[in-house]
């Protein structure tokens, strides 16, 4: 695989697989953390769906920053290096049990992405950029992703293991080791990348970043206050103050896009607008995508028949990927020996929120009083995407070299319409599942997610590494990174709007709804994307790139 491509590519993928580690590992157990009634901060779904999504947003929100700064100052190593060091430091410290440190945990993850992601992506493009390997970008960018994933699919088996042994502290550890491995990995391959690490000096037009601090970033900061403190009649304006204070401080930063896209020159004008037109399609894309850590694990938890006995069964209780529940049943709330006795302890209700929700929504428990039952952790249902982008890129990368060969493999533009196309149908695999649970009602089986996650993923792979790839071709070289940012704006929007979405999942009694509407978003929003090509297609062309 590596043979005939870049010797930094293996770096940069073994980088990226290791960050990807931590961060999934993190993700993959934030929502329960923030559930858990005794260990955690006893938030209900909507607060806790509403909190991840503020959080994925701000992660993907800062690298508009990061890029910056990058491009101008530290360049994309020294930025590469600071970022994964403070996000290693967050996910040490998340486990910690204590609101305030959860927020700076978070804070250390938010920052340190933003220095991180862009410019690791970026350093690829540049590695790319040369006659040589040229052709190859966007099998490139595939190579890349594959490596993302290799990530996201093992972390959450440590993250079980490590949660049954020592608790919320352990995994959350585990995730900030590996992170730190990471950049271990990416500082040894310095030699291979250092020629293609090249700080972009400030032209006739371009913005100084203190001005830009001064226009953007303060104003953003600003904004995000006003929204927060701001009351409408409910309390606040949209779903929650994380979520007005997000919506507000976005305002700053996409007048600062439009500007420059205004203020752009005729030759990059039209590059320009066909990138922030794709990335203001995309954001519907992450909204529904980005329900994994959300809706999705909700689904896992509550809705699939987790239950594994038998051979099985011991062998699952042996690795500990489990959550074995002694079960009490007390005002229908199923609680584990600990936490009931944790709760007597401390002279709290035993009514809390639905824990554990394996026996939510179900006819009749299926064990008595006391009875041990065991399931396979439901946080294990975020290695499924991965599992099958593992599997799918390289039929992915396959397909479209044989059509390049051919001279007839599609733009990067249309690969990204199909790519919204085909996710649509993958929650239609998900309105099935309700049908077949006749709402809930019943535990269906775990295939449903597998088919749904299987069938999304094969969007993903027609969308996000090309998105990756289509800044790279597009973006004028003075801003690439800042560019590359626009494209984490757009993941970030998508990111909270999902948020908020889940945020609403109790309020669908009937499921299918639920899902109709996320189904709508994205088939309309491939409909729209689809209208562009024509237009997307000839600005590829003009710029000489496909």
């Amino acid at each position: 695989m590596w043979k005939k491509h870049p010797k930094a590519l293996p770096f940069l993928f073994f980088s990226e697989m290791w960050e990807r580690f931590g961060y999934y590992l993190m993700i993959g157990i934030f929502t329960f953390y923030l559930k858990d009634a005794v260990n955690g901060f006893s938030m209900d779904e909507k607060d806790a769906s509403s909190l991840y999504g503020t959080f994925i947003a701000l992660v993907f929100f800062t690298p508009f920053l990061g890029g910056l700064i990058a491009d101008r100052y530290l360049g994309y190593r020294r930025s590469i290096i600071l970022g994964g060091l403070l996000m290693g430091a967050g996910y040490c410290t998340m486990g910690i049990h204590n609101e305030t440190m959860l927020y700076v945990s978070m804070t250390l993850v938010i920052v340190g992405n933003g220095f991180f992601k862009p410019n690791i992506s970026t350093l690829l493009g540049n590695v790319y950029s040369t006659p040589k390997h040229m052709q190859q970008k966007d099998e490139g960018y595939n190579i890349f992703y594959m490596g993302i994933n290799i990530g996201a699919f093992i972390c959450n088996f440590f993250g079980a293991v490590l949660l049954n042994l020592l608790g919320w502290a352990g995994a959350f550890g585990a995730a900030g080791i590996g992170m730190f491995i990471g950049v271990v990995t990416f500082i040894a391959g310095t030699s291979h990348y250092k020629e293609y690490d090249v700080r972009k000096p400030l032209k006739p037009g371009d913005m100084p970043l203190g001005r830009i601090l001064a226009l953007v970033i303060l104003p953003s900061l600003i904004f995000g206050v006003i929204g927060w403190f701001i009351k409408g009649t409910s309390g606040y304006i949209f779903d929650s103050n994380s979520t007005d204070a997000f919506i507000f401080a976005c305002i700053p930063v996409l007048i600062f896009y439009t500007v420059l896209l205004v203020r752009s020159n005729a030759d990059e004008r039209p590059a320009m607008g066909a990138m922030l037109a794709i990335f203001a399609v995309v954001i519907l894309f992450w909204a529904i995508f980005k329900q994994n850590g959300s809706a999705l694990n909700t689904w896992a938890s509550r809705y699939t028949d987790r239950h594994v006995e038998g051979v099985t069964g011991n062998i699952v209780s042996g690795l500990l990927l489990k959550d074995t529940t002694t079960v009490y049943k007390k005002d229908s709330f199923a609680l584990t020996d600990a936490q009931f006795r944790k709760i007597k302890e401390d002279g709290k209700d035993v009514k809390v929120w639905d824990y554990p929700p394996y026996f939510k929504n179900m006819k009749e428990v299926p064990v008595q009083e006391g009875q041990l039952l065991n399931t396979w952790a439901p946080s294990l249902s975020q290695s499924i995407n991965p599992f099958w982008v593992i599997v799918l890129t390289p039929l992915v990368v396959a397909f479209f070299t044989w059509l390049r060969r051919r001279g007839k493999e599609p733009s990067t533009p249309t690969k990204i319409a199909f790519g919204l196309l085909i996710s649509a149908l993958s929650v239609l695999v998900m309105i099935a599942a309700v049908k077949a649970g006749n709402n809930g009602s019943e535990k269906v089986s775990v295939w449903w997610l597998i088919g749904s996650y299987g069938v999304i993923t094969i969007g993903e792979l027609f969308l996000s590494p090309m998105g990756l790839s289509l800044v790279s071709k597009l973006s004028p070289v003075r801003i690439t990174s800042l560019m590359m940012g626009g494209w984490f704006l757009s993941t970030s929007i998508g990111n909270k709007l999902s948020g908020i979405l889940a945020s609403q999942w109790d309020k669908y009694d009937n499921k299918v709804n639920y899902f109709w509407l996320n189904f709508i978003l994205l088939f309309a929003a491939a409909i729209f994307l689809f209208a562009m090509l024509k237009w997307l297609n000839k600005v590829m062309k003009e710029k000489g790139v496909n």
